[in-house]
């Protein structure tokens, strides 16, 4: 299958936009309306900041959703990235209103006041490939740990609230003496990064880059035979991972943390479907863990009775 290949049937639409927005519970009960009305199932986030999600459907149902997206005011440059899907990666559609589209917890940072130098997937190998730039990966550690662009800094992060602190203990052994050098981020849509050189522009680092697009815009414009991404991308959705082709990774969900696992991790003893993992078996209390095989067992009892738990919608 090609980058562009439309012969999987679900289409998958990441999207997101900094902008202000005004009477959000009349905002979420529209977007609700549109995304019900065209049969697409994800999830949207709203804020005073802007919107921020994924959703899948048919691409006459995502084409007519993006263009209601888009037809509110500050929004007809929503930054949205495509990928197909087999099978509906969702099982609802839900809308909610956030403080933040994207949490990193500076209350003080503004996108729409100030943000770095958007770099075009076309022109980041040149970017990153400098030796002059130093690159650093904003995502969670879980993420990192699949894929990531090569030569680029881990920051082990557990939440992107973490990021600040990490860079500010970080900021001199990065940056150093005498003249800074370039600093390129990235992350899987574009959103984090968008917050990530805000904050680095308010320490007073002027040379800051993000990938436009994040990860899945790379993927989907680079060639493979060009790409400098090594390893599988973490998506937020049941597809788990993608891979360079944007396919459908080797990666599943541990349904208990929401952390990928490999086929290997499914073969350990404390693994357990849908309610542990080798990763988080000694993060959960027994209770915990009974607890997520009553939510497995009826999952699998919903299943075979043709519906889908916890009012989830079926795709049509």
């Amino acid at each position: 299958m090609s980058k562009d290949d439309d012969s999987l049937p679900v289409c998958v639409a990441a999207l997101y936009k900094f902008a202000p927005m005004t009477d959000l519970p009349a905002r979420r009960a529209a977007l609700t309306q549109l995304c019900e009305q065209h049969a697409t199932m994800g999830t949207l986030l709203i804020a005073r900041e802007g919107i921020n999600g994924t959703i899948a459907g048919s691409d006459a149902g995502i084409a007519a959703v993006i263009e209601g997206v888009r037809g509110l005011a500050g929004f007809a440059d929503l930054e949205v990235k495509f990928s197909r899907a087999q099978v509906m990666p969702f099982r609802r559609m839900k809308v909610r209103l956030k403080r933040e589209i994207v949490t990193m917890g500076q209350p003080d940072i503004d996108p729409l006041a100030q943000v770095g130098h958007y770099v075009a997937p076309q022109d980041w190998n040149a970017l990153i490939s400098d030796p002059d730039t130093i690159l650093i990966d904003t995502r969670n550690d879980y993420e990192t740990a699949i894929g990531t662009f090569k030569g680029a800094i881990d920051p082990d992060l557990k939440t992107f609230r973490d990021f600040p602190a990490w860079f500010r203990s970080e900021r001199e052994r990065l940056l150093g003496q005498g003249k800074a050098p370039k600093v390129a981020m990235f992350c899987t849509g574009g959103i984090r990064c968008e917050k990530s050189t805000a904050f680095l522009k308010a320490e007073g680092i002027d040379d800051v880059f993000h990938l436009q697009g994040g990860i899945l815009k790379y993927l989907e414009q680079v060639p493979t035979a060009d790409s400098l991404w090594e390893g599988e991308c973490f998506v937020f959705d049941q597809r788990v991972t993608v891979t360079q082709d944007l396919q459908p990774g080797t990666y599943h969900l541990c349904h208990a943390c929401r952390r990928p696992i490999t086929a290997q991790d499914m073969a350990s003893e404390l693994y357990e479907a849908g309610v542990s993992c080798p990763a988080c078996h000694a993060e959960k209390s027994e209770a915990q863990r009974r607890g997520y095989r009553e939510r497995q067992k009826q999952e699998r009892k919903a299943a075979a009775q043709g519906a889908a738990h916890v009012g989830a919608q079926l795709p049509k």
